[in-house]
């Protein structure tokens, strides 16, 4: 009989290596920190100016402030930033909660049901996202003036809209179709509707994309600068973006008062975003996977 090769033991597994793992992880700590840096360093220069006083600025632009200057935060809410940001709020809520409610109608026929024109209504919506924002500047601004609600914080409401749907949807539409059908079709046999399966079987599984969607569209509404230059003029009626722009002088400017108006426009966006950060990165995972 042959003698039987004896195999070394371990010689299949390798003996672990906890000196690569300790260096794979450091690199992975020095990246992120750069990485943390170089998006941070922004913010806290933004928050440590609007803390200092005009003088202290002009003097040492990157140094510490000597003492908290809360009086500019204070100039710039009685300065009508406050309202600003009351118009800001109003128009976002808005375009969210129906950007939202339109997206989730159009994609669940979409995503569930079989129909010849399925495909090319579909793709049509995903071509509203390479349409140029500024293409739409001139024929929006007429509309909005032909209708009567040229500068009125509803005017933002179209534009928002449309330009938050070609996204919303895709990403809705793509979510929906990993549901299980199995949950659908047991409703269908307890004789449940349509608009049943919709909204008591589908909204609440979407729940993580509908939060992904609502997060960007938020951001973007609230950024947003273009469509309320065109579309508003009154003071009373301007958003936060665009009422940034009355903090400029005609021959200085206060830059830690601006530094301020940013501050206080930049914490409702932050803290919504740490706050649902995980609903967003689940909806972009859990669309991206197969059910």
């Amino acid at each position: 009989m042959a003698a039987e090769v004896q195999t070394p033991v371990g010689a299949c597994n390798p003996a672990p290596n906890p000196g690569g793992r300790i260096v794979k992880r450091a690199l992975l700590w020095v990246v992120a920190l750069a990485a943390l840096l170089f998006a941070g360093t922004p913010f806290v220069f933004m928050i440590v100016t609007a803390l200092k006083s005009q003088g202290e600025f002009l003097s040492n632009m990157w140094g510490m402030p000597q003492g908290l200057h809360l009086e500019n935060f204070r100039q710039v809410l009685e300065g009508g930033f406050a309202r600003y940001l009351l118009n800001t709020a109003l128009v976002s809520a808005a375009a969210v909660i129906l950007t939202l409610l339109a997206a989730s109608l159009a994609a669940y026929p979409l995503a569930r049901f079989r129909f010849r024109l399925g495909r090319p209504i579909f793709l049509l919506f995903l071509a509203g996202a390479m349409i140029p924002v500024h293409v739409t500047l001139i024929p929006t601004f007429i509309l909005s003036r032909d209708i009567g609600l040229y500068d009125t914080r509803w005017a933002l409401l179209g534009p928002y809209i449309g330009f938050n749907l070609p996204l919303a949807i895709f990403i809705l539409t793509e979510f929906m179709r990993q549901v299980p059908a199995e949950l659908e079709e047991a409703a269908l046999v307890d004789g449940a509707s349509s608009w049943e399966r919709f909204s008591r079987i589908m909204l609440p599984l979407t729940v993580p994309a509908m939060s992904t969607v609502g997060i960007y569209s938020f951001i973007f509404v609230w950024n947003e600068f273009i469509f309320a230059l065109v579309l508003i003029s009154s003071p009373e009626n301007m958003t936060m973006p665009l009422g940034l722009m009355q903090f400029y002088g005609q021959y200085q400017i206060n830059v830690p008062g601006i530094m301020a108006a940013l501050t206080l426009g930049a914490f409702p966006v932050i803290a919504l975003y740490l706050a649902a950060q995980e609903r967003v990165v689940a909806g972009l995972v859990a669309g991206a996977l197969k059910g």
